[in-house]
């Protein structure tokens, strides 16, 4: 479903559409065939999410994960987001997301929504500090959500990033304040969906939970989508997870393409999130902030 294909190789503004080079790629990389699989089934969940929920919106925190997301949502409504795409902006991105934002919002003609968060004085002050700050998404996501009034959020996560995140559904009902009940998650047998949520309450949706790293960056490949420059190596390191520019930062690496990368990746055992401050804090402050309804 190549159906939103460019050839261009940069777009003038330092954003790079990664056309391949001829670079052995490892063996496992992810098959057309499996690529093809994951686009459809993702498709499928976009679609079953805007047929049955009244008020949607795609949460877009521009990094490699929510680009791939933009693309299948234009590729599920034959070239066009029929929904807001949400930005919660702490104010804190690097220069090139920002520029990044601008310039694709446009181009993608999105709605796009942009919100502020809180300051930090607002959230809860016992949370250690990238913890903290990382929390000031949450409530300023609580925030967007009662200005629109939406009863679903698309978000880009997937189970294969961080062990919390492993637990969630593909429909994942939230409870009234935003929370997230681990306990409480309902069976998804064969496709069927709860996309139900109580009165008052919404549902995250999430597409790509069953990809993996290699296969965002696979599809990136194939599809030719553009991304920020800060994920290819520069004086050895690059950043595998985009955040905060205070509590992001990047990992040793030589990968300046995506082959490159997915290469790096059949051999490295650093995690993807090494560079977030917030996974090198106390054991439950990622949980706790999942659980109090963080992306």
């Amino acid at each position: 479903m190549h159906l939103l294909r460019s050839d261009s190789g940069a777009d003038g503004l330092g954003f790079t559409a990664p056309v391949s080079e001829q670079i052995p790629v490892a063996q496992t990389a992810p098959s057309m065939d499996h690529l093809d699989q994951l686009e459809a089934q993702s498709i499928y969940i976009f679609r079953e999410a805007f047929a049955r929920l009244k008020k949607i919106a795609l949460l877009w925190s521009l990094g490699k994960d929510s680009n791939v997301m933009i693309w299948l949502a234009r590729k599920a409504f034959f070239g066009r987001v029929p929904f807001p795409a949400l930005h919660v902006d702490t104010g804190k991105k690097f220069p090139e997301m920002y520029r990044f934002r601008d310039h694709y919002g446009k181009e993608w003609e999105l709605d796009l929504r942009v919100e502020p968060c809180p300051p930090i004085d607002a959230v809860d002050p016992t949370l250690p500090p990238a913890a903290r700050s990382a929390a000031r998404k949450t409530e300023g996501l609580k925030m967007a959500l009662a200005k629109y009034g939406f009863d679903g959020l698309i978000a880009g996560i997937r189970r294969d990033e961080e062990a919390t995140r492993a637990k969630e559904r593909v429909f994942s009902p939230r409870g009234l304040e935003g929370n997230w009940d681990v306990r409480d998650q309902p069976p998804e047998f064969w496709d069927h969906f709860n996309a139900s949520p109580p009165q008052g309450a919404h549902l995250r949706i999430h597409p790509i939970l069953h990809w993996t790293e290699a296969d965002i960056w696979a599809y990136t490949k194939r599809e030719n989508i553009p991304i920020i420059p800060l994920y290819l190596a520069k004086d050895g390191k690059r950043y595998r997870s985009l955040g905060d520019q205070d509590i992001t930062n990047p990992v040793a690496s030589t990968a300046s393409n995506i082959d490159e990368i997915l290469i790096e990746l059949e051999q490295t055992k650093v995690p993807e999130r090494a560079g977030r401050a917030l996974d090198h804090e106390t054991e439950d402050a990622f949980e706790r902030l999942r659980v109090a309804g963080y992306l």
